[in-house]
């Protein structure tokens, strides 16, 4: 039943508040509704926080949104204090105080009800002056003054419309007819959830051992990675194995793909022979912590022809009707090295094993995994195992690897995903990105969280095969700008950009189903590797806390289609997206939505190249790719 003063049409919720909205501590979040009542009386609201130790937050006060076209629509902006699981509510009241001040402007210039109204003014005064501990003198003296026939009308009016008084009355409101709203759940996860930047890199490629792969994480954690992803490292099947480039006919020394999990040597629960034990695996994640790492790792729920699980569990697969068991699919693509697992014969068997697996790596040091192809398995099983996982151990996260239709990307951000991949790959248009940002910032934000990878073993995307460094620095800009969380995979920095064959986002000689040996000390000594670019990317959004932020995107314009202009907080970020040829234009800034007036001029520094300049709402911008691709400018006010 709605309230005396109706609150409805509350947002952020996730599917009508059965699900929590996402938060971290700190993030500031806008709540929204339609308040309203009959007749003409005005009314206020305010949104309060529980949080995860029932203690009821101080209120914020809702005000009008921006957009005049939302009739009734207020807001406020608010943000959790600490982790767990939070709710938010919106308490409403007639605002008999505001009614009284607004109709009494109105009919004492009218000469209508004078006295009545500084009369009635007396008993709403007197009312506020019980609530409340201190009355002070302001109150008192304005009961006189209101009471004095004897002074003019005009003083005793301004004394109503007094900024002394309005300031009472909004920190002391008289909240007649209080309604209160449901309460709605958020969750506030740890600050990792929101912002990091991830790197990934086969260890089999790094010396093929843990012990000797552990010589990368230096280098990892100079660049201000945050977190380093390891795709799958158990056994690896035999039976159907790949060979170079996803060949059929693999020689005997090749080692195949790690996402064809299991053999005779164990299964998801394992680590391949070659690499080590898990002892050196336990050794691996201490460095990674030892260098201010994080060490997540793949959850790849299939099994190769030869996992253990096809012996001892032969019902968690798919039988054809000729009697073999289905391999992955996903036309015309096949994956003759992997069975998908079929969730509806033994959902019980099924369940219970992967949350054994996953709190056994998290008994071994890693607190995030990232999920590959979860939308080919049932949400309710997410639902299920996240559940679980967040009830006992809520620092643990989950990213989803779902390059899929986005009903289903939100439901499983929905059902207890942190974060998740994008189709950010394949936006490369100026209009597209902004379209996107603005997607990703404040349309779905409130469930998904993005994180920008620039590349994955998978894909190789067209901009980036025509194998300038200048196409890497874009779309490296973007992604480590545009999103609080971006990950690059080994080799970016390298600017590998040959595909198997035209039209494909195959890499060619794939790391899937080969060891790749790299040289990074004579790249960087020779000046090839972008590790000095991404570093400073890196370095620049660690220096400015709006660049942590998802919800702030502001899109900008500018006269060339190819310079795309967008702002988080006081970063202005331009990029040429055209990655061979040089732009010149004007950019056009929203001085209002950046805090500043109009006409005001202002310093603005480019993180970049260390160059400040003048800048206004108008600005001429040169950027030459074979120089440098974008500005990230950060606005210096006055002090």
């Amino acid at each position: 039943m709605v309230g005396r003063i109706p609150v409805m049409d509350v947002t952020p919720l996730v599917e009508h508040g059965r699900y929590p909205t996402k938060a971290v501590p700190g993030e500031p979040f806008d709540v929204t509704a339609l308040v309203f009542r009959e007749g003409h009386d005005l009314l206020a609201a305010e949104v309060v926080l529980t949080g995860p130790d029932g203690v009821r937050r101080d209120p914020v006060r809702m005000r009008p949104v921006a957009d005049p076209k939302q009739v009734s629509r207020l807001a406020a902006t608010v943000a959790a204090d600490a982790e767990g699981a939070w709710t938010f509510h919106i308490e409403s009241w007639s605002d008999s105080l505001g009614t009284w001040v607004h109709d009494t402007g109105i009919k004492v210039r009218a000469g209508v009800d004078v006295d009545l109204m500084f009369a009635e003014g007396v008993l709403l005064l007197e009312r506020v002056s019980a609530a409340l501990d201190r009355p002070g003198q302001v109150i008192a003296d304005a009961i006189t003054a209101l009471q004095d026939r004897t002074r003019p009308v005009e003083a005793r009016l301004a004394i109503v419309e007094s900024d002394d008084l309005a300031e009472i009355f909004a920190a002391h409101p008289l909240r007649d007819l209080l309604s209160e709203s449901e309460r709605y759940p958020f969750f506030a996860d740890r600050s990792r959830a929101l912002f990091g930047s991830w790197y990934e890199f086969f260890p089999r490629s790094e010396g093929g051992t843990f012990k000797a792969a552990q010589e990368r994480l230096p280098a990892v954690a100079a660049m201000g990675f945050d977190i380093v992803y390891l795709p799958p490292i158990h056994p690896i099947g035999e039976v159907n194995r790949k060979g170079p480039n996803n060949t059929l006919t693999p020689g005997p020394d090749d080692p195949g793909s790690p996402w064809a999990i299991g053999s005779k040597a164990g299964g998801h629960d394992a680590v391949h022979p070659e690499l080590g034990t898990l002892a050196d695996f336990d050794a691996f994640v201490a460095r990674a912590h030892a260098e201010g790492l994080e060490v997540a790792i793949d959850l790849a729920l299939q099994a190769a022809p030869d996992h253990p699980w096809v012996t001892a569990h032969p019902e968690w697969f798919t039988t054809r009707a000729d009697g073999t068991i289905a391999y992955a699919e996903n036309p015309p693509k096949k994956y003759q090295d992997i069975y998908p697992v079929n969730f509806d014969n033994d959902p019980d068997g099924i369940y219970a094993e992967v949350e054994r697996i996953v709190r056994h790596w998290m008994a071994h040091g890693v607190r995030i995994f990232r999920v590959d192809n979860p939308h080919t398995k049932p949400l309710q099983f997410w639902e299920w195992l996240l559940g679980r996982i967040r009830a006992t151990d809520p620092d643990v996260l989950f990213l989803s690897e779902a390059f899929t239709l986005p009903p289903m990307m939100q439901a499983l951000a929905a059902v207890g995903f942190h974060q998740s991949y994008t189709y950010f790959t394949w936006r490369t248009t100026r209009s597209e990105l902004e379209e996107y940002l603005l997607e990703v910032s404040q349309v779905t934000s409130h469930v998904l969280r993005p994180n920008f990878f620039v590349n994955t073993p998978d894909i190789l995307h067209e901009f980036l095969q025509c194998g300038l460094p200048a196409a890497f620095k874009i779309r490296a800009v973007l992604a480590a700008t545009g999103s609080p969380s971006w990950g690059v995979y080994s080799g970016f920095e390298l600017c590998e950009y040959l595909a198997v064959r035209p039209g494909s986002e195959e890499y060619l000689d794939s790391e899937k189903y080969q060891i790749r040996h790299r040289d990074w000390a004579a790249a960087e000594a020779e000046g090839r590797s972008l590790a000095p670019y991404l570093t400073r990317l890196n370095a620049i959004r660690r220096e400015h806390p709006a660049l942590q932020q998802l919800r702030n995107v502001v899109v900008h314009g500018a006269d060339d289609d190819s310079v795309l202009v967008f702002s988080k907080g006081n970063v202005v970020v331009v990029v040429n997206l055209d990655p061979q040829h040089l732009h010149e234009t004007v950019v056009h800034l929203d001085l209002n939505a950046l805090g500043l007036g109009e006409d005001e001029t202002f310093a603005v520094h480019d993180e970049l190249s260390d160059q400040t300049w003048r800048w206004g709402a108008h600005n001429y911008v040169r950027l030459d790719p074979a120089v440098e691709v974008a500005h990230v400018l950060t606005i210096r006010r006055p002090a």
